[in-house]
Order: structure tokens, then sequence, then C-alpha cells
């Protein structure tokens, strides 16, 4: 079964193949998601990897790892929160 991990952290200009490839050394990447601001496209700075193998190594071995000039965040995600659902407004 694939293991979602939480990556923060990231500096602003890493794509999604320099973080595969830094989880690769560890196991079978499954896919890798960077998380960027919807109205600027701008990087976030954090993001999601799936691995089907070799995750609770990499969380291991890279949580602190300095990565482009930063400690990484590398953490087992967590299922996102319930939403109330709430009637959406115009925001103007």
């Amino acid at each position: 079964m694939a293991k979602n991990i939480y990556v923060g952290n990231l500096p602003w200009s890493a794509t999604e193949q320099d973080v595969e490839a830094l989880f690769a050394s560890y196991g079978e990447v499954d896919s890798v998601k960077l998380i960027s601001d919807r109205e600027t496209g701008r990087a976030r700075g954090f993001g999601f990897v799936e691995m089907s193998s070799g995750a609770d190594e990499a969380i291991a071995a890279l949580d602190g790892k300095d990565f482009g000039g930063r400690a990484l965040k590398v953490n087992e995600a967590r299922p996102r929160p319930e939403r109330e659902h709430r009637e959406r407004r115009p925001r103007w």
C-alpha cells in the first residue's frame, strides 16, 4: 500500500523532478505533487510524495535534511480535515 508523505519548507526553486530524485534513492516514488498558489501560480513551499516502498526510510532520513539551503520537514501526511460546508458568497 502506498504511503503519502508531506514535504514542507521546500525552496521556491524546487521542481517535482528535484523532489522525485531526492526520494527515489529510498524507494519507489509513485507521484509527486507540489502545491502552488491559485492566483499567482508561484510555489507555496510544500508538497506531497506518494511512495509504494521505502517511505519510512525516506521520512527518517530526510526530515531536517538541508535541501536547497532549507531544512526539510518530512512526515507522514495526515488526512485533510472535513470542512464545514457553507454557502459561497461572492468575495466582492
